[in-house]
């Protein structure tokens, strides 16, 4: 027997259209190439958003059709998040970070028939342009004032565009599996991996995120996402904000910089903020340059790498911020799990809950995770076993784009392998001890690189830590601590070998330090380990 509840589609444009009614004067503030401090509403924004889907479909484009985007984090590109999946095509956020032959490689296999960019990704798209012939057309993201000249063909401006659609566009209604977004992977070996949201997973990821325990977001609250709209939908903000009624700040170009991040906090009275420990660290550094507090800040979350334990304590400590931890991938829409302070834990001391607090977090609702070893077995939850990190979930990747089940990431009982090595407590906080192409074996043990990385950071000589396992005559293998040091600090390898003393086990301390001016990077800010150990191919441990 069936309930008898009404058969409503979850479909994306249900948030604009909850948006536009209850929240309608809550501002969205961005930074932009042609405007410094860009102010609207969401009626406004989502107004725009109806014309921008109704203007799409004037350029000929049927449901399904890919629209790329290659957009900083503004109020034009929420704007294109909205018009272009709620008209039922597919919106294709591409990272302008990435490599070129990675770029054309991405456009040409999702098919884009339109790219949306900010002028300033004009040059680089116009480099590409011999390579992409099955792009029809190219969206300016500004008005005709700011139009640039260009190589490019066929190209529209973005407001003149807008114009042309109509404010009366009504939403379509159709299937909510309906494809919604595209995101493409960039940590995978071979070839960029295309993973296809749809607008179900995309509203219950969002449902998710509002929770307390989650991101905790409200009407109340002035968000700033500094994790960009073109990474896995700027880990589903885009949905849940609106959902809740937040005030939005969005950055702009400005991503990195700690001073513009700061200003914006303090004259917006952002109340929470989202982005990768690099950007922290930079924040903090300003802050501790200038003198500066971050008094109106109330939780910052950070994923995309494990958060440094200092950088945790000094938040808390200094700005009075919680730092939320979580760990998700371009293939669970992110979210996985998030480290918030469970009940009947709140005897730990402030020492334990720094030690909990750097744990990548607990499980959600809606996303299940299990360890496994190397032939399969279940593993407990114990925090000691260490196994294969399997996750299944209504937000989880089934497949990836047009690979029709060879992209080889998925157990044959239905888990999708995320490649990381992780161990579960009984409390259900999961800690990543490292990626499967990661993990130092030495001796027969596990070296965790995360953990080495995590404690040295601690240290105030050091900017930027790296560990990897290289190649030793008699323990197989054995960690390398590569370090990038602070501005002015003068401090040695056997100084940092001797910080570990006390804080890890002994045979898990590296045995060599080495220093560098910087460390690679993926374009999505994480250590690009498989460049580093290419770097170090020759080193020799020292006897």
């Amino acid at each position: 027997m069936l309930g008898l509840m009404m058969d409503m589609p979850l479909l994306i444009s249900s948030i604009a259209t909850h948006a536009e009614k209850f929240h309608g004067g809550q501002e969205i503030v961005s930074v932009t190439a042609d405007n410094p401090r860009h102010r609207y509403t969401y009626q406004e924004c989502f107004g725009r958003a109806r014309q921008l889907a109704g203007a799409l479909e004037n350029l000929g484009l049927d449901p399904g059709d890919r629209v790329a985007t290659l957009c900083w984090n503004d109020y034009r590109h929420l704007e294109a998040y909205y018009g272009v999946s709620g008209a039922g095509l597919v919106c294709h956020t591409i990272n302008p970070r990435l490599f070129p032959e990675q770029l054309v490689f991405i456009i040409n296999h999702a098919e884009d028939r339109w790219i949306m960019t900010d002028v300033m990704f004009v040059p680089l798209l116009e480099s590409l342009a011999d390579k992409i012939r099955g792009v029809e057309g190219f969206i300016i993201m500004t008005d005709e004032a700011h139009m640039p000249k260009t190589s490019l063909r066929n190209i529209v401006c973005y407001e003149t565009l807008l114009a042309a659609g109509s404010g009366d566009y009504a939403w379509p209604t159709f299937d909510e599996r309906t494809a919604s977004a595209l995101c493409y992977t960039s940590g995978t070996t071979g070839n960029p991996k295309g993973v296809l949201y749809d607008h179900r997973s995309s509203l219950l990821h969002a449902y998710a995120a509002v929770a307390p325990d989650v991101f905790g977001l409200s009407s109340r609250d002035c968000v700033l996402p500094v994790v960009p709209l073109f990474h896995v939908s700027s880990w589903g903000t885009p949905y849940s904000m609106p959902m809740a009624g937040c005030k939005i700040v969005y950055p702009g170009p400005k991503m990195g910089d700690g001073q513009t991040l700061y200003e914006l906090m303090d004259t917006e009275n952002v109340t929470a903020s989202l982005g990768v420990p690099t950007v922290w660290l930079a924040l903090l550094k300003y802050c501790r340059e200038s003198g500066k507090r971050l008094d109106k800040m109330q939780r910052a979350v950070s994923g995309g790498a494990a958060a440094p334990r200092s950088m945790i304590k000094e938040f808390r400590d200094v700005h009075g911020v919680e730092v939320r931890q979580g760990w998700g991938m371009t293939e669970m829409s992110p979210l996985g799990v998030t480290n918030t302070m469970k009940a009947g834990l709140e005897h730990l001391s402030d020492d334990e809950k720094l030690d909990l607090s750097v744990k990548a977090g607990r499980g959600i609702f809606g996303c299940e995770m299990r360890i496994v070893s190397d032939v399969g077995q279940e593993l407990p939850w114990d925090g000691q076993a260490y196994g294969a990190l399997q996750v299944r979930g209504p937000w989880v990747c089934s497949d990836y784009f047009k690979l029709n089940g060879s992209g080889g990431a998925h157990t044959d009982d239905g888990w999708f392998d995320t490649g990381d090595v992780a161990t579960i407590d009984a409390e259900g906080f999961m800690a990543i001890t490292d990626r499967t192409k990661d993990v130092i074996k030495s001796g027969g043990e596990w070296i965790s690189s995360i953990e080495l990385e995590n404690t040295v950071m601690a240290h105030p000589g050091v900017a930027e830590a790296a560990v990897i396992g290289l190649p030793h005559p008699k323990w197989t293998e054995r960690p390398l601590l590569v370090v990038v040091k602070a501005d002015g600090a003068e401090v040695s390898g056997k100084e940092l070998l001797e910080f570990y003393v006390g804080k890890v086990a002994t045979w898990c301390i590296p045995n060599d330090v080495v220093f560098v001016d910087e460390i690679p990077h993926t374009a999505t800010g994480k250590i690009k380990k498989i460049e580093l150990r290419r770097q170090f191919a020759d080193y020799q441990f020292p006897a």
